[in-house]
């Protein structure tokens, strides 16, 4: 009969020990912890995650009733009141290093975008999340209402979230956009929010490719037409300079596509520095820009980032993180087991079978659980 550990300790593999440790030292302020790990406030904020537990009773709650399970995973029985203070204390920069140190692990393993180029892609874009302001008044936004920024840049080659950056919600887009440090000749995909000449130009320079919406009231002279091939949507392609008083930020030749959907008729006008691609790939790429909006959604609807388990900065950035860590660990679980199914499936079979002893391969993949052992093709490889 096989003997399996729980499927939340072999989820936990993927972020050995000898790697965690290390960086709880180095991420550490004041004296030495002696009621609690890190590594305990970790492994309690995932399983709040990943069982989508509301309040710091709830998940101390869940985690005392599971003591003998969590004993094996290296941990002791936690206190909410230590559980409080250690999030509220203990520098939540341990966990963004955690999350990009487990990207680098996702990027070796991470399937290719879909067009036929070979420059990177990204999508940039950000989400707000709105806060209480008599609970959070520190974070405050508007008169009435607080909220923080979650900036994202999707790379298209496995979608991951490769730059992430949280902000107070008064950060304009483009604040973050200019920090960016972009490959050469990659492509970087923007709606108009990040409209910005001189950012333009400094992407041009950079030889980084941005592909854009055109705002309506822009102003620029044509230099060159193009011939399109109009049943495939495509309205014109053109050679444009810009024109008006910021056209200054931006004096190079840019190129403007025009597209028409055919589904809805509405008629886009697309900017880009990208002269080598077809008109179609550009209007195709910023269709694909939708996907950073899927990112979104997904955390918002399958991750505990609107309902906060502390009130203090550290403590939000520290769910926060934590969260965005369990993300990288069901996609790096996707990618391991090759199945077709969706982040939403595999979180939910993970929240019903999280303590269970079974194969977290055959589970993902859906096999029965039972005594044989699971075949040498359908294994993890731990790197």
């Amino acid at each position: 009969m096989s003997h399996h550990n729980t499927v939340l300790s072999q989820l936990l593999k993927f972020i050995p020990r000898h790697e965690f440790d290390p960086l709880a030292k180095q991420h550490h302020t004041g004296q030495k912890l002696r009621k609690m790990s890190r590594w305990a406030q970790f492994v309690t904020m995932s399983v709040a995650q990943l069982s989508g537990r509301a309040s710091l009773r709830d998940v101390v709650d869940n985690v005392r009733a599971q003591t003998k399970r969590m004993y094996h995973l290296g941990m002791n029985t936690i206190s909410r009141s230590t559980l409080s203070r250690v999030n509220e204390q203990q520098p939540y920069t341990l966990y963004q290093a955690v999350f990009f140190k487990l990207l680098q692990r996702c990027q070796s393993m991470a399937p290719k975008h879909g067009f036929k180029f070979n420059n990177a892609l990204y999508s940039l874009d950000s989400t707000t999340i709105d806060l209480c302001l008599s609970v959070f008044p520190w974070a405050k936004f508007r008169s009435t209402k607080g909220a923080i920024k979650l900036h994202c840049g999707l790379d298209h080659s496995g979608y991951l979230p490769t730059f992430i950056h949280i902000t107070n919600g008064k950060t304009h887009d483009i604040q973050v956009a200019r920090t960016l440090k972009l490959p050469k000749h990659s492509i970087v995909a923007v709606d108009r929010a990040y409209t910005d000449y001189a950012w333009y130009n400094q992407l041009n320079c950079n030889d980084i490719y941005f592909v854009t919406r055109l705002k309506s009231n822009a102003k620029y002279s044509v230099i060159e037409r193009r011939t399109v091939n109009k049943s495939s949507g495509l309205t014109c392609d053109q050679t444009i300079q810009l024109n008006g008083t910021k056209a200054k930020d931006c004096p190079v030749p840019l190129r403007r596509v025009g597209y028409r959907d055919p589904e809805t008729g509405k008629r886009y006008y697309f900017l880009t520095n990208n002269f080598a691609l077809a008109a179609k790939t550009i209007a195709d790429i910023y269709k694909a820009r939708w996907q950073v909006e899927i990112f979104f959604k997904t955390i918002k609807q399958n991750l505990k980032i609107k309902i906060f388990l502390g009130t203090s900065p550290n403590a939000v950035m520290t769910q926060i993180w934590i969260a965005l860590t369990m993300l990288l660990l069901i996609t790096y679980l996707k990618f391991c087991s090759q199945a077709a199914i969706s982040f939403q499936h595999i979180l939910r079979l993970l929240q019903l079978n999280l303590f269970a002893l079974r194969d977290l391969l055959g589970l993902i993949v859906g096999e029965p659980p039972g005594d044989s052992e699971p075949s040498p093709q359908t294994q993890f490889k731990f790197s």
